[in-house]
């Protein structure tokens, strides 16, 4: 588990202009801190220490300590709000975390072994990887920063499911709590297959090519040339 650490300061201005505003001075971050035993905080964090911190996949799964005019809070991120088409953050969402208490968190997967994988490097199978990150129940000292699934021994045709993977001590499955029909796939290897492109231009090669007469007609037709040369003849 990774510590960052950010500055912020009491957001007093609220509403969507004072918002519009924060974001064309271009130099802070609209957000609020919630949760706990404490009324919610309107904040404004240095943007671009903020945009430097999240562009760590880490600090999504990490626990935060917000400076917030000289008072620590300890938060995790439960949500950004991004503006529809700019590379901007509108808005984020932070939530009290409490030592003493269990809390949930989607935390990233990272796939390893695939340099070595039996049916990749052996079979020719193809790696589809199911789920980026799963979902997890724990202590804020448990926090994994990630987890690892290895596919070192995984044959052509296998899937790994979230049984298969091995949770620190203390870190829980979300899913996995509500029963074994929740036991979903995570990464598979399968044969691979043609792309959609390449069955497309087959089919169209197949459509561009003219399909030939039937035997009846072909000699319905020879038959007519014949009576019309005969009609010719007679004529002469």
């Amino acid at each position: 588990m990774s510590d960052y650490q950010l500055t912020a300061n009491v957001r007093k201005e609220l509403g969507k202009g004072a918002s519009r505003r924060l974001r064309r001075a271009n130099q802070q971050v609209a957000a609020i801190i919630y949760g706990g035993e404490k009324a919610p905080q309107p904040i404004t964090i240095d943007k671009a220490a903020f945009y430097k911190a999240i562009e760590d996949e880490a600090f999504f799964s990490s626990i935060i300590n917000i400076d917030v005019d000289g008072s620590n809070e300890q938060v995790i991120v439960r949500d950004l709000q991004r503006h529809p088409y700019k590379a901007l953050v509108t808005h984020a969402d932070f939530m009290r975390i409490d030592a003493t208490h269990e809390m949930t968190l989607h935390v990233p997967l990272h796939v390893v072994g695939e340099e070595r994988c039996k049916g990749i490097k052996e079979q020719g199978g193809v790696l589809h990887v199911l789920a980026n990150d799963i979902e997890v129940s724990c202590l804020p000292k448990d926090l994994p920063e990630y987890l690892e699934i290895d596919i070192t021994d995984l044959g052509l045709g296998g899937t790994l499911h979230l049984s298969d993977l091995k949770l620190p001590e203390g870190v829980t499955s979300v899913a996995l709590s509500h029963g074994e029909e929740y036991d979903t796939g995570i990464v598979n290897i399968t044969h691979p297959t043609r792309g959609i492109a390449e069955e497309g231009e087959e089919e169209a090669e197949a459509e561009a090519k003219p399909e030939a007469a039937p035997e009846s007609e072909a000699k319905e037709q020879e038959d007519q040339e014949a009576d019309q040369g005969e009609g010719e003849d007679k004529a002469e």
